[in-house]
């Protein structure tokens, strides 16, 4: 055999060998499948010290909410911006006014978040900046008028947040407005 067949044949055979090790490797590479979910409670067992029951908005509380708070503020002539945050500061719903500022938007869903976040107004949690003033560096907060928690049984289950009017004062009239509403 002469010098080129046998380097061509050597390649070939190094090639095969790399590409069926190559197969090997990847085939056992595969995850195998996951194992089962740990089950917190078996059948017949209760436990109930591991776990809490916690209270929601629905959806069609939420929007009725930031519809009357919507309401409110158009009975005064003001475009406003609603939002409804559940427990954990996730955006429920939210209602632009008709003519609204493009920075209402955001505004409210961050009152609402900061109102649910310490259970009180926005505007109780403004005058605590004097004592505080890094309270506003959280991320996601505005510690301005305008946001106002739900509550059930004392805890906080949502919050409302309303911008867009003149003052803080007026967007949390209507915040409450939404509040009122769910009382019905």
């Amino acid at each position: 055999m002469n010098t080129r067949t046998r380097v061509l044949t050597g390649t070939a055979l190094a090639l095969a060998l790399g590409a069926g090790t190559f197969g090997a490797v990847s085939a056992t590479a595969a995850p195998a499948s996951a194992p089962a979910a740990a089950v917190a409670k078996k059948d017949g067992e209760t436990n109930d010290k591991n776990f809490t029951t916690t209270k929601h908005l629905t959806i069609e509380a939420a929007t009725r909410a930031a519809q009357a708070s919507l309401e409110a503020a158009q009975k005064e002539n003001q475009k406003v911006t609603v939002a409804v945050v559940d427990r954990n500061g996730n955006t429920i719903v939210t209602l632009r006014g008709d003519g609204a500022g493009p920075q209402s938007y955001e505004s409210a869903q961050r009152k609402a978040f900061t109102a649910v976040s310490w259970n009180a107004p926005t505007s109780v949690l403004a005058g605590r900046l004097a004592q505080s003033p890094n309270l506003k560096d959280i991320p996601g907060t505005l510690f301005l008028g305008g946001g106002t928690p739900v509550q059930a049984d004392g805890a906080p289950v949502a919050g409302i947040g309303v911008a867009g009017a003149p003052s803080g004062d007026l967007d949390e009239k209507f915040a409450k407005a939404g509040v009122d509403a769910l009382a019905k």
